[in-house]
């Protein structure tokens, strides 16, 4: 099943002779439990498409349809897209952006409480994803106290929280060693297969998409071509 489908999709900055097209149009279907990598060198367009994806930057052009529903039609088609993102989409990013004076558990029970969970709910159901990320035993630390690759994983843990249908991750591994990125990595490829998300990873590291189910290679905001099945 389709979890996303956009299809010419393109953002362009400023207008007349001083417009800049970031990115061109771009097709992609992402389906559940897959696994993709956008690759390609700084500027190449990566983390506009993952912003246009989210609609966090709405595009320029194109048709981006989340779960069945459709959020943009060359213009926005009425849903409540922070409402939706909130409910759907679940977000890592290159700094983790833990809430410093909120513990590991209390960082990941936050978005359930703002979806409207009870304080006990979100308890519970934080204290099962850590225990899943095997970090449970830091659920009471701050972030302070926690190392990179802790910090990280409470991270995902909260990216997981509202077991949403797709999960966006921009440089995941960036602020980690080699040993600890592939540790990140291996684990949001087990994300993808048990949970039945599909997760998109920006990455310019290639050393960090083996085992990708589809690595999309972009240049010049072009997207120059797609490979499957990368051998782990």
């Amino acid at each position: 099943m389709a979890v996303l489908e956009i299809e010419n999709v393109s953002q362009t900055f400023g207008e007349g002779r001083l417009a800049v097209q970031a990115l061109k149009p771009t097709t992609l279907t992402v389906e559940a439990g897959e696994l993709v990598a956008l690759v390609g060198p700084s500027g190449s367009g990566k983390s506009t498409l993952l912003l246009a994806i989210s609609l966090i930057q709405a595009p320029t052009t194109g048709r981006i349809t989340i779960a069945g529903q459709c959020l943009h039609d060359d213009g926005p088609t009425g849903i409540d897209v922070r409402a939706f993102r909130r409910r759907h989409i679940g977000f890592v990013f290159q700094q983790h952006n833990l809430i410093p004076f909120l513990t590991a558990l209390e960082n990941v029970a936050l978005v359930m409480r703002l979806n409207g969970s009870s304080r006990r709910e979100a308890a519970q159901r934080s204290r099962e994803l850590l225990g899943y990320l095997e970090i449970e035993h830091r659920a009471d630390s701050l972030p302070a106290r926690l190392s990179g690759g802790e910090q990280q994983r409470v991270a995902i843990g909260r990216a997981l929280a509202n077991e949403p249908a797709l999960i966006l991750a921009d440089e995941p591994t960036a602020a980690l060693d080699t040993e600890r990125g592939n540790k990140v990595m291996a684990l949001l490829r087990q994300i993808a297969r048990e949970r039945q998300s599909a997760v998109i990873t920006v990455t310019h590291d290639l050393r960090m998409i083996q085992g990708f189910d589809t690595v999309c290679h972009l240049e010049d905001g072009v997207m120059t071509r797609v490979e499957h099945g990368v051998e782990a």
